[in-house]
């Protein structure tokens, strides 16, 4: 597995970036989320990567930070959405702005990327947030062990949110909490994220 690629950024194309590396440049597929934030051409880059094997090709996946590498890997454990489907994703909403969708059921933002009609993105939501429920009962977490928060309220949707990130619902509810109730969801997630990193 290429856990990262760093490199001279030799080439960039919608979507595609080519990294170079002790002399092999490497075709890394991406969001135009992460196209935009590279830097200039022959300046230095970094990516981190996931290696998609099918049929007819091995195609390398490149995100500037591990929170779009989550979001793209639960998009694709979707049933029949894609690389290329979870790339017109994550080019249209931010993997916070996901996470966000995803655990407040807001198909419609979703849908708004190219190529995911509603259907796709509800069955999206749906099913991640199955997955989420399974994981949090496979890590015997346990709703005593924490402050009680609202699913509906800010602080709910915040810790929702990051643990379609992939962080878990324990460590998301202990970061999550602790932050002034009046914060808006967004604000929460973006300081969930920051006090998480420095864990």
């Amino acid at each position: 597995m290429i856990y990262s690629v760093r490199g001279r950024l030799a080439a960039v194309e919608p979507n595609l970036a080519v990294v170079e590396c002790a002399g092999v440049g490497y075709a890394v597929r991406t969001s135009s989320v992460t196209v935009s934030r590279l830097p200039a051409i022959g300046e230095e880059a970094m990516l981190y990567t996931y290696l998609h094997i099918s049929e007819n090709a091995a195609e390398l996946f490149g995100f500037r930070d591990q929170n779009e590498l989550s979001c793209f890997k639960m998009l694709i454990s979707v049933t029949r959405v894609g690389p290329k489907a979870a790339l017109s994703v994550l080019s249209s909403v931010t993997p916070e702005r996901f996470a966000l969708c995803v655990a407040s059921g807001d198909a419609k933002t979703i849908s708004k990327a190219p190529g995911i009609g509603l259907k796709t993105a509800q069955r999206i939501i749906l099913e991640l947030k199955d997955k989420m429920s399974k994981e949090a009962a496979a890590s015997g977490f346990s709703d005593a062990a924490l402050p009680v928060v609202e699913d509906s309220s800010n602080a709910g949707e915040a810790i929702a949110a990051l643990v379609v990130l992939g962080y878990a619902q324990s460590e998301a509810a202990a970061v999550i909490t602790r932050l002034d109730p009046a914060m808006s969801v967004e604000d929460m997630i973006k300081a969930g994220l920051r006090a998480l990193a420095i864990q």
